[in-house]
Parts: structure tokens; C-alpha cells; sequence
């Protein structure tokens, strides 16, 4: 394995890039900043969980891994030659010393607390002694491993509610399921009758698969297939979204149901009880790295 380093200004990150990886045969592509470490260092900030707000850093190191010396010394000269690369440097072009990848990606995800009792565990590791529920979830495509706060605090909610509130939860709406993480854990504390649905039909694939890994039955698909009221109601996406999604959310609400939302910034908590107002009253029920969690019930 060989890295191409190339010193790039802001403007041709995206197309360097894209070249690299559509045509030169590059394995994959990374952008760090330049001036990293240095007084000169910058940082992109961006609302958590959306794209950065820039492509790259006023002088951005672009990373491209290649198979061989060969192929990444012909991508460099084939690269630099275009016109619209004037500005773009060879840094270096660098062994890279081979490794088990994974391996290495096994071992930055650890089983997760959800609560002493409650763990989310990946398939390589054991769970916990004083484990007595267990999600069982390898990292994939689909958003939801339990290592983010807004996840962690859904599950956690659900934990701390299930004792009095599981018997009722006899039908459940998990709405921008992801990994399905949120349906699989309101049915292993009790929850029955359970939809799942996402835009992203990858996601969808995904619900499927980790439901049968866990052993749990629910029924996933597109937004289209939620119908009908919920006795309990999950929406863990962005603030934005949810705020358009208030009127069908808060549709989905059963008399004495309970709405669940998270991906929710401590600043964005009076935006999101103004959108929910005409229907629910939102309330701040967890809070979590500057994440909140909020949830509203529906009079019986």
C-alpha cells in the first residue's frame, strides 16, 4: 500500500478528490488540514451530524491510498497536468505499512452502557457480566451504534420507562429508524407491534438485518408504511427535520402515547416546543454533551 500526499488549496479539494477516486484508481481519499498542529491550524465548524460547512482548509493535505508505487506516482503526474490543478503540490508518496484493518476497526468499537444493565455490544466481543439486556450491533452504514449521545439517551429513556410504561407500548413507531437500534430496544424491554421506517432504503435493509440478529420481530420500510397512532413514538434525526416533521409526528401520537425526539441541540430546545406546541407540550427529559432529549405525552 502506497499514500499520495498532495498540498492542496481550498478550490480544488473536491475536484482533486473526485479525479483521484473516479479516475486514477485511488482506494481512497482523506482531507486533513495542512497546517495542522501549527499556530496556523483552523477548524470547520458545522451543525453536528451534517456536512462541513467548507470542502476543505485554506491549505488542505489530500491522502490518497493506492494499490502500488506505480499507480500512485502515474495518479500524481496525470493529476498535476490539468489546468485546473495550478496551486496543488506533491508533498510525498510513501509506503504505508500494511495492517489488519479489521482488526483495527474492531477495537475503536467497544461494548456501550446504555445503563448498568442495559449494554449494546458488537458481535467480537462478550457481553458484560452485569449485562441483563444486550443489543447485539456491529457498526455499518446506518446511523445508530450507540456510541452518540442522542442515541444513548432514547435507549436510556426507554430503560427507565419500560417498568411503568412497557405493557402499554403495544404498538410503536420508530420513525428515521437508521440502524434500527431504538425499535430492537423498545422490543427487548417489552414493546410489541413495532414499525421502523427511513427514507434511506439502505437503512431499511439494515433494520432487517439487526432485528434478526437480536432475535426481535418488527416490520421495516419507508416513511409511507408508518400509519395510523402509536402507543409510543421515536424520531432520532435533526432539529430541522423535526421541526417540519411536527404535524405527521405528533399525528402518530395515541391518546396517552409518549414522542420521543432526539438529535436536538440545547440551544434549539424553545424552536422545537414552538413547533410542537399546537399539538404536544415538549419537555427537556435528558441532556447529554450539549445534546438534549425531549418528549411530550398525549392525555388519555
Amino acid at each position: 500500500m502506497v499514500e499520495l500526499q498532495l498540498l492542496a488549496p481550498e478550490a480544488c479539494v473536491d475536484m482533486a478528490s473526485d479525479a483521484l477516486i473516479d479516475e486514477l484508481d485511488a482506494l481512497s481519499v482523506s482531507v486533513e488540514d495542512a497546517d495542522a498542529n501549527t499556530s496556523a491550524e483552523s477548524a470547520l465548524f458545522g451543525e453536528p451530524g451534517m456536512p462541513a460547512p467548507r470542502s476543505g482548509w485554506q491549505r488542505s493535505m489530500l491522502k490518497a491510498l493506492f494499490a502500488d508505487e506505480a499507480l500512485a506516482t502515474s495518479a500524481a503526474a496525470l493529476l498535476l497536468a490539468q489546468d485546473w490543478a495550478q496551486g496543488i503540490e506533491l508533498h510525498a508518496v510513501r509506503a504505508v505499512e500494511e495492517q489488519d484493518w479489521v482488526r483495527l476497526t474492531q477495537s475503536q468499537f467497544a461494548p456501550v452502557p446504555v445503563t448498568p444493565e442495559f449494554w449494546i455490544v458488537p458481535s467480537w466481543h462478550e457481553p458484560p457480566p452485569q449485562a441483563r439486556r444486550v443489543i447485539r450491533l456491529d457498526p455499518g452504514l446506518a446511523f445508530g451504534t450507540g456510541t452518540h449521545p442522542t442515541t444513548r439517551m432514547c435507549l436510556r429513556w426507554t430503560a427507565q420507562q419500560a417498568p411503568r410504561k412497557a405493557s402499554r407500548w403495544t404498538r410503536v413507531l420508530d420513525y428515521g429508524c437508521g440502524s434500527g437500534i431504538l425499535a430492537i430496544g423498545a422490543a427487548l424491554h417489552g414493546a410489541t407491534d413495532i414499525d421502523a421506517v427511513d427514507i434511506d432504503p439502505a437503512a431499511v435493509e439494515s433494520t432487517k438485518a439487526n432485528a434478526r440478529h437480536n432475535g426481535v420481530h418488527l416490520r421495516a420500510g419507508l416513511p409511507d408504511a408508518a400509519h395510523g397512532t402509536y402507543a409510543l413514538v421515536f424520531a432520532n434525526i435533526l432539529a430541522t427535520p423535526l421541526k417540519l416533521l411536527a404535524p405527521l409526528l405528533s399525528s402518530h401520537v395515541g391518546p396517552g402515547g409518549d414522542l420521543v425526539l432526539a438529535g436536538i441541540l440545547e440551544r434549539q430546545a424553545d424552536e422545537l416546543k414552538l413547533a410542537y406546541a399546537p399539538w404536544l407540550e415538549l419537555q427537556v427529559s435528558d441532556t447529554e454533551d450539549g445534546w438534549i432529549l425531549m418528549t411530550a405525552s398525549r392525555a388519555a
